[in-house]
């Protein structure tokens, strides 16, 4: 009896250094799990075969200097005449379909850049909070005061998107950080800035801050800005 207890002990410590053997020889250090680690990301200039302008092109105009939003807190309000009231986080803004598109943003002051932005289309946002029948009018508000207003029907007859990534990068705080609407065939000052609230309205004779001081309300590219 102590024979074959003998045996089976010899057996079992055999497959032991069998196993360690095995695990040493087979190893290799970059096998090993690693952490994985973000890399900045790197401004692009050019997409597609088309020239891109760099995220420091634009001149500082904003009403009340650059704003830095602390994200934690941060919230994208949509609220109105809307039958689903909505608090987005920033993050649960990001996990939505996102689109990318090569827009020119043209500037009263004479100036305009080229950019790829990154973003979700506004209509998708607006979706989710179920527009009441009455509304036509969209608000939007940045956290400085700024505001500008469009046609409820402009988003849903555009790919109008807010972006959160110029060329490839978060959009930094001086050019809007966490959204900037991209209004495509608009004059600069319809591209809002630091969006934090959306409102849903039937009021047509609302007026953004500069259309307050006499801009056009529709800010079409074709036609002067002024009046």
């Amino acid at each position: 009896m102590r024979k074959n207890e003998n045996i089976i002990f010899v057996i079992i410590l055999l497959l032991i250094v069998a196993l360690i053997v095995i695990a040493v020889f087979f190893y290799r250090p970059d096998s090993a799990p690693q952490s994985i680690k973000n890399l900045s990301s790197v401004e692009v200039r050019e997409y597609k075969g088309e020239d891109l302008s760099s995220i420091a092109a634009f001149r500082e105009n904003s009403i009340k200097g650059p704003q830095y939003v602390n994200i934690s807190n941060y919230k994208l309000e949509i609220y109105g005449l809307v039958n689903n009231p909505i608090n987005y986080s920033y993050e649960e803004v990001l996990r939505k379909q996102n689109y990318e598109k090569v827009i020119t943003l043209h500037c009263v002051e004479g100036w305009d850049v080229t950019i790829l932005w990154k973003g979700v289309l506004v209509r998708d946002l607006l979706d989710d909070a179920k527009p009441n029948i009455n509304a036509n009018t969209v608000i939007l508000y940045a956290v400085d005061g700024y505001s500008t207003q469009y046609p409820l029907q402009y988003f849903y007859d555009n790919n109008i998107i807010i972006a959160y990534e110029m060329n490839n990068v978060t959009i930094p705080p001086e050019r809007g950080y966490p959204f900037m609407l991209v209004a495509e065939d608009k004059w600069g000052y319809k591209w809002i800035k630091w969006i934090n609230k959306i409102e849903l309205s039937s009021d047509t004779n609302y007026k953004g801050y500069w259309e307050s001081r006499g801009y056009s309300k529709e800010g079409n590219l074709n036609e002067s800005f002024f009046g």
